[in-house]
């Protein structure tokens, strides 16, 4: 199996484990007494934590980092926290909808981005899976409608924003490729210094809203150490074989799988609009992949990583 291969499937592995995490993260919000922020610090903490803890039994060398990647950890946290938050103000400003296409916004700050820092080709292919992704996403979160748009430029402002924080978590993930020999220590220090951004926002009332209700401790402990450490640590892995751009379209595959899981589990269907959607949003992701790397340039990378 080619490097490239191995990348999609890591990819595509972890966007699958991504796809459980909003039907998991509704049942908190719904069921239990946690705001949105408090439960991104803690599935942050945990992810952290558990990453770490990990690394220090089976591979203790991958936990050394010097002083001078500090910085690179401070941002690569501040990042994911603004992401996470962004994510939920935007959820809050413009609804799920909206806020879920804004979100996928994501691939086309990834791919430009991508090719003014890291030199990634730019093609009409790439081009096209963004228009293809976009559209199908439009469709699958049911934004086609004009009353879903009736937001105010801010809330437009802030999901555009949870867009592009994607895509600098995606383009950090790929550089931090050249500089650290395991993809498990960018995890678990990036979400531990997630973490401690998001503590700055928590109050000890806050932060232990949830109490007694261990069930609710539970839920919560199995999103973190389970979908949501898989997707995050399996997508930042499968971004040492993948452009940057190309990794970032196929999870514009993440609102299709949860749709689907949906269907069983929430009882939530799809119409033939949003299928359409579906189909768009796959066939984008076709796309990207099919673009393969220069044999040149994979095989220096290969060598240092595989």
């Amino acid at each position: 199996m080619s490097t490239h291969s191995r990348g999609v499937l890591i990819a595509l592995a972890g966007v699958l484990a991504w796809a459980f995490t909003a039907i998991l993260i509704s049942c908190l919000l719904t069921g239990y007494p946690i705001a949105p922020l408090t439960l991104a610090f803690w599935r942050d903490l945990f992810i952290g934590l558990a990453v770490l803890g990990l690394l220090r039994v089976f591979q203790p060398v991958a936990l050394a980092i010097a002083r001078r990647d500090l910085p690179f950890f401070l941002l690569y946290g501040f990042g994911l926290a603004l992401f996470n938050g962004l994510w939920t103000f935007s959820v809050a400003f413009n609804g799920a909808a909206v806020a879920t296409v804004l979100a996928y916004s994501a691939p086309a700050f990834t791919v430009l981005l991508a090719r003014l820092l890291l030199r990634e080709e730019l093609t009409a292919l790439k081009l096209l899976a963004v228009v293809l992704s976009l559209t199908g996403c439009v469709l699958v979160a049911d934004a086609y409608r004009a009353e879903a748009w009736q937001v105010n430029p801010l809330g437009i402002a802030v999901g555009l924003g949870s867009g592009l924080a994607f895509a600098a978590y995606s383009l950090a993930g790929r550089w931090s490729a050249g500089r650290f020999a395991s993809a498990w220590t960018v995890t678990g220090y990036g979400f531990l210094f997630a973490a401690g951004v998001l503590a700055l926002t928590q109050t000890p009332t806050g932060a232990f809203s949830l109490g007694t209700q261990w069930g609710g401790w539970g839920l919560l402990l199995f999103l973190a150490l389970v979908p949501s450490l898989l997707g995050f640590g399996l997508y930042t892995l499968s971004l040492r074989f993948l452009p940057a751009s190309t990794a970032s379209l196929i999870a514009a595959l993440e609102p299709v799988l949860t749709a689907l899981i949906a269907m069983p589990t929430l009882g939530e269907y799809l119409d033939e609009l949003q299928w359409l959607g579906a189909g768009l949003i796959v066939l984008a992701a076709i796309l990207a992949q099919s673009e393969k790397r220069p044999r040149s340039h994979a095989t220096s990378h290969e060598k240092a990583f595989v």
